[in-house]
């Protein structure tokens, strides 16, 4: 059962996921704000609203935090929040930007991730490589979404994140795409997964996937997550991997008004 504790944690995975690739993040409203440029995916607020009630005075320094550094206001939100956070948006100007699913799969203790017998297979990318695993990335997106400039440094901060492990997929030797994972309160997020075009259809999101609980599981996580858009490519491949939507997050944007 999905509860608000539980909610909370995996809000508060993806805050400290963008706090470490942030230049400036404060703890507001429950949640984590971070900014890491005007066009950033990573300037963006979770899990605000889930630690009680939000006060007017809070709202309005949690909006200050993005105004003040010429950004939008950004706010991922999470279908649990506190009924004042409610009232508060709805007396400001906000609009509904885009709606995302989150994904939860239990890890079970012993449980084995092996690969199936197949020409795609994995290898952990090695510390030189940020700059491939940020190519793979970005070109197997690129047909489906318009890119922001700083998605390259967001991409190497997640490469090189202390606590996770960047991955590629390879079909017959070559390399069709990549995926991150990262540890944090037990749970392994999964994230950053792409397949290049050619290579589509080819079980490489199957294998990332695996490798990637191995990796959770190897380290004593209990739970795996992950973020995709509804009805989409990705959220199928995970929910064969035994993944399950437990909510939808809703985004929510306030541009400062000029005079």
């Amino acid at each position: 059962m999905v509860d608000l504790a539980f909610a909370r944690r995996l809000e508060l995975v993806s805050g400290v996921s963008s706090r470490e690739c942030a230049a400036a993040s404060e703890e507001i409203a429950g949640g984590i704000a971070a900014f890491a440029g005007v066009d950033s995916p990573v300037t963006q607020a979770f899990g605000c609203g889930l630690d009680g009630a939000v006060e007017e005075a809070e709202f309005d320094r949690l909006e200050d935090f993005f105004f003040s550094r010429g950004a939008a206001v950004t706010l991922e939100l999470s279908p649990f929040i506190d009924q004042t956070l409610v009232a508060l948006l709805q007396k400001r100007p906000y609009r509904l930007e885009e709606f995302s699913n989150v994904l939860v799969r239990d890890i079970l203790p012993g449980e084995v991730f092996a690969q199936p017998a197949s020409p795609v297979t994995v290898r952990s990318a090695e510390s030189g490589e940020a700059q491939l695993f940020i190519k793979v990335v970005t070109d197997g997106f690129a047909e489906q979404v318009q890119l922001a400039p700083s998605l390259e440094g967001l991409l190497e901060g997640f490469f090189h994140r202390a606590r996770g492990q960047c991955f590629f997929g390879l079909v017959d030797g070559e390399i069709a795409g990549a995926g991150g994972v990262a540890k944090h309160d037990n749970l392994a997020e999964l994230y950053g997964a792409s397949t290049l075009p050619k290579f589509r259809n080819r079980g490489v999101q199957t294998a990332l996937i695996r490798e990637r609980l191995a990796w959770g599981a190897q380290r004593g996580c209990d739970i795996a997550t992950t973020t995709t858009g509804p009805g989409t490519s990705s959220q199928r491949n995970f929910e064969r991997a035994g993944f399950q939507t437990v909510y939808s997050r809703t985004k929510l944007v306030r541009k400062k008004e000029t005079s």
